[in-house]
């Protein structure tokens, strides 16, 4: 099996060789309880942003693949990177330490063992104390809930009925579902498309619980910009399948 682990950057200098430093221990560790025939061929992709300082270089040093995305966007980045990736499984991770990439090849492994698609992390389930501002966790509260409300017919697909963090950028997933999702946001809102495509395809998906940590270096989200931005592409999106479904209810009924 091949698979990706695909990274957005932008100045992290700092934190990027810890990151692929610790992924790169777990993979060691995940082979050495593998059979042979079971172990996992890993791409690391790093979708840079044309970052100023170090990144690029400590990156590479540590033997991933840079791709450089000139166009700004968190969005962006991933698309890129799903774009270039060669694995039959997708998993993605933050540049800045705050994700545990640790986990992320157990996760794969769960993602085979149970035949799912699509795997999201809980990041709020064990939440640092200094991970999250107040105003970022009242943000993250009230788009979890806004999630809920508006698309709860398709987030009760999941096996607790509940989407707990519609933030979360921790994803392992399969390759070959991306034919089938409709991406197209560029900053922050993929978050949530990206759970949201794949909970209305009818796709098989779960969310797992994971920590979360403090950044290394100073933060890049803005809560009051993005979370206006992410709230008002949930309403949209919402409204637009809507039509959707309605166009589809007329063009079924019968003449």
């Amino acid at each position: 099996m091949r698979a990706s682990l695909v990274i957005p950057t932008l100045n992290e200098e700092r934190s990027i060789g810890h990151v692929l430093e610790t992924f790169r221990g777990a993979v060691e560790a995940d082979d050495r309880n593998a059979a042979p025939a079971d172990r996992i061929e890993w791409e690391v992709l790093v979708i840079d942003g044309r970052s100023t300082d170090r990144t690029v270089e400590e990156a590479r040093a540590r033997g991933a693949r840079v791709v450089v995305e000139p166009r700004r966007g968190y969005g962006r980045a991933y698309r890129t990177g799903f774009a270039s990736a060669s694995g039959e499984i997708i998993a993605t991770s933050d540049g800045d330490a705050t994700y545990p990439v640790e986990t992320i090849p157990g996760l794969v492994r769960r993602l085979e063992r149970e035949h799912l698609d699509f795997i999201t992390g809980n990041r709020l389930a064990y939440l640092a104390p200094r991970a999250m501002s107040t105003e970022h966790r009242i943000g993250n509260r009230v788009l979890n809930l806004t999630t809920g409300l508006l698309y709860h017919r398709w987030v009760a697909r999941l096996p607790e009925a509940t989407l707990h963090d519609s933030q979360s950028g921790l994803w392992v997933f399969r390759r070959k579902i991306l034919d089938r999702l409709r991406l197209t946001q560029s900053g922050m809102q993929l978050s949530e498309e990206i759970k949201i495509e794949v909970l209305i395809h009818g796709l098989r998906a779960t969310e797992v619980p994971i920590p979360y940590r403090e950044r290394w270096g100073a933060p890049k989200l803005s809560s009051w910009r993005d979370g206006m931005a992410n709230l008002r592409f949930l309403i949209a999106k919402r409204v637009q399948l809507e039509r959707e479904l309605r166009e589809e209810r007329t063009d079924a009924a019968p003449a």
